[in-house]
Order: structure tokens, then C-alpha cells, then sequence
């Protein structure tokens, strides 16, 4: 309930097997009960890796949205509709072409590329490439390595729709460290006002 003190917007709740490495991951029930408990304004997502389409549709039957890391499908994609969130690392490879055919989307993430890891890494995503695609018409959401100390500077880069954090806000893996938590938020409410 720190985040939703602070004033977050949304919160993460990560399905992902892989996330159990980071001690990130919740088990849907979990989440379910924890989401049913939180104010009427703060909305919800569903993190997943490869999921099903059936999974994210269970999921969005208690999340608002589901945020897709994996290799995804345009047609699966398109299936969850406005529903989905679909994240993209920044490789060298990518091109604004392929994030365009994702446009049945609410949203896109951008996070930072590694070859062995799916997001949560630490790692900064490049904003110059990410304020590319901040111009599209689709709300860009940034991600990779931010922190209270540099999500200001993120924001007045890329000029994103949203950020999103993680390992940002935690004193270890998958351990939410509160004042962090509420630098966070106000930073980025901060430079979002200017």
C-alpha cells in the first residue's frame, strides 16, 4: 500500500516463471487477493513471458491489462486487443516497423536489451531510440534501469506516457524499499509536471 500512498497510477503484478529468480514472481491467486484490496483508481497489470491466450484472458478477468515480454504474436496480440501491453527491448535490430504492426495495443514498453535476459536487469534502456517511438501514436511506457535518480531525466528525454520500474525501487531482488518506492513516484510526477 506504499506505492498506492505515494500516488502510483499502476501497479505490476509479474506471472512469469522466470521472474522467480529475481524473487519478483506472484502467483495469480495472490495477486487476485492482494488487487481486491487496493483503491478504486489505481489500475492493474498482469506481466507475462510466452503466456497462452487463454492464461492472459484468465488474468484479465482480475487485471486491467496484460503486459506481454515475449515472443508474442502480431494475431495473439491483436486476440487481447486494447487490453495489451506489449514490450519491446531495444536491440540494435529492431525497427519502429515491427513495433508498428503491434497497433491493436493500449500501449508499448520499451525496455532495455539483453541477449539472455527478458526485462528487470537494471539495465538503461536507450532513450534516444525510445523517444523515437515515443512519437508514435500509440502511449509509450519506458522501462529499463530506472530509479529514483534518473526517472526525471528519463522523462524529460523521452517524454514517455509512463515509466515503469522494478528492481529501481528495491533494496534486494524482489524487496520493495519504501522510501525509494515514494522518490520514485514524486520524481516522476515532478518532471512529468514541467
Amino acid at each position: 500500500m506504499v506505492a498506492c500512498d505515494a500516488g502510483v497510477d499502476s501497479l505490476g503484478f509479474n506471472f512469469s516463471p522466470e521472474a522467480q529468480k529475481r524473487n519478483r514472481y506472484i502467483e495469480p491467486e495472490l495477486a487476485c487477493a492482494i488487487i481486491e484490496k487496493l483503491p478504486p483508481f489505481v489500475s492493474t497489470v498482469g506481466v507475462c513471458v510466452n503466456a497462452t491466450v487463454e492464461e492472459m484472458e484468465e488474468y484479465l478477468e482480475f487485471v486491467h491489462c496484460v503486459q506481454l515480454h515475449g515472443e508474442e504474436s502480431v494475431e495473439d496480440t491483436a486476440v487481447l486487443g486494447n487490453r495489451a501491453i506489449k514490450a519491446f527491448r531495444l536491440s540494435q535490430d529492431i525497427s519502429i516497423e515491427q513495433i508498428k504492426a503491434y497497433n491493436s495495443c493500449s500501449a508499448y514498453l520499451v525496455d532495455a536489451y539483453s541477449p539472455n535476459e527478458r526485462g528487470g536487469t537494471g539495465e538503461t534502456c536507450d532513450w534516444n531510440k525510445a523517444a523515437e517511438i515515443a512519437v508514435l501514436t500509440t502511449p509509450l511506457m519506458l522501462a529499463g534501469g530506472l530509479t529514483p535518480d534518473n526517472v526525471a531525466q528519463s522523462i524529460e528525454r523521452v517524454r514517455p506516457y509512463a515509466v515503469d520500474t522494478a528492481g529501481g525501487v528495491e533494496s534486494e531482488p524482489g524487496i520493495k524499499d519504501h522510501e525509494r518506492i515514494r522518490a520514485f513516484i514524486h520524481n516522476a510526477k515532478q518532471a512529468s509536471l514541467s
